[in-house]
């Protein structure tokens, strides 16, 4: 029941940053149609990534969780913050949409010592 928890808290904090993200990031390239048609799709992709995300911690944390439970919870951010980024800089900074506002697809407020 634990690794179920785990799983969905772990997965939500996943889908909401990168949504989040993933938004700003296309305001600030201007990418889409309008900001209605973004938030549509942004909203159709929250639990899609939440499933995404939450399967692979649920078996994590059931794996791990009980004999090694910081080693299953430090993996289990490990994994957000990798599947994080990976989200947002595949759906956020997509390489074939011209765009003049953002160089080479990439949000001015993209840290530089992250590779997009």
């Amino acid at each position: 029941m634990r690794a179920i928890v785990a799983g969905a808290a772990f997965g939500g904090l996943t889908a909401a940053v990168s949504v989040t993200a993933v938004g700003r990031a296309w305001a600030s390239c201007d990418v889409g149609v309008n900001a209605a048609a973004n938030t549509g799709a942004l909203l159709f992709l929250v639990p899609v990534i939440w499933l995404a995300a939450a399967v692979p911690l649920t078996v994590l944390h059931g794996a791990l969780g009980r004999t090694r439970p910081r080693t299953a919870f430090t993996a289990g951010l490990l994994f957000t913050l990798w599947f994080t980024w990976f989200l947002v800089t595949w759906l956020g900074m997509p390489d074939t949409y011209p765009d003049p506002v953002c160089p080479g697809n990439v949000p001015p407020w993209w840290p530089g010592f992250l590779p997009a």
